[in-house]
Order: structure tokens, then sequence, then C-alpha cells
């Protein structure tokens, strides 16, 4: 298997895994206050939404990608 049809094959799990999913969340540290030996941390949730379109569209430039990918002029 070449790189090219890897590089679709990935194109089209990961757009799939985005539909599926459409969210993940993580955790960030940041640091609120420092006052000498002694500092105070802060854990924010951060959420990123994965938009629609972009799914789709990683699992339609993947299906291309394998298509269209192995040939040659």
């Amino acid at each position: 298997m070449n790189t090219i049809k890897m590089l679709g094959i990935i194109l089209i799990i990961a757009g799939a895994l985005g539909l599926a999913y459409s969210s993940f969340s993580y955790t960030k540290d940041t640091e609120a206050i420092k006052v000498g030996p002694i500092e105070m941390t802060i854990e924010e949730k951060q959420t990123v939404n994965i938009p629609v379109w972009a799914g789709a569209g990683a699992i339609v430039l993947g299906g291309l990608i394998l298509l269209f990918g192995n040939r040659r002029n």
C-alpha cells in the first residue's frame, strides 16, 4: 500500500470520527497567581467543536484521493 492510499484512508477515518464525535474537550492548566514560592493554578476545561462540513469534506477528499491518487499522465 503506497502513501497516497494511506493518506486517503486516514482522511476518511478522521472525517468519520469528526462526524461521530462532533467535539472534544481537554483540560488546560493556567497559572493564576504566583507569590514567592506559592503559586496557584486553575484548570480550565476547553471544548473544540468540529464542524460537520469539515468531517464530510475530509471523507470526500479521502475518497477522491483513493479514486484518483494513482493516476499518471
